[in-house]
């Protein structure tokens, strides 16, 4: 019987969040701060906060 190598899970990133700097208010991608060494702005601050879609959801009451 042949062994299988294990198979790698693939690593989640989610793509749709979006960040926005607490000073400046710029907003950049999870994918765009992946690929600094380290997670800061362009004006040099370090906060960020996640970004809300202008969209809000309805549900109905039960």
């Amino acid at each position: 019987m042949s062994e299988e190598p294990p198979k790698e899970q693939p690593v989640k990133v989610f793509a749709g969040a979006v960040y926005e700097c607490v000073r400046c208010g710029t907003k950049t991608t999870q994918e765009e701060l992946s690929r600094l060494p380290e997670v800061k702005c362009i004006c040099g601050y370090r906060v960020f906060r996640k970004a809300r879609p202008a969209v809000v959801k309805q549900i109905k009451a039960v």
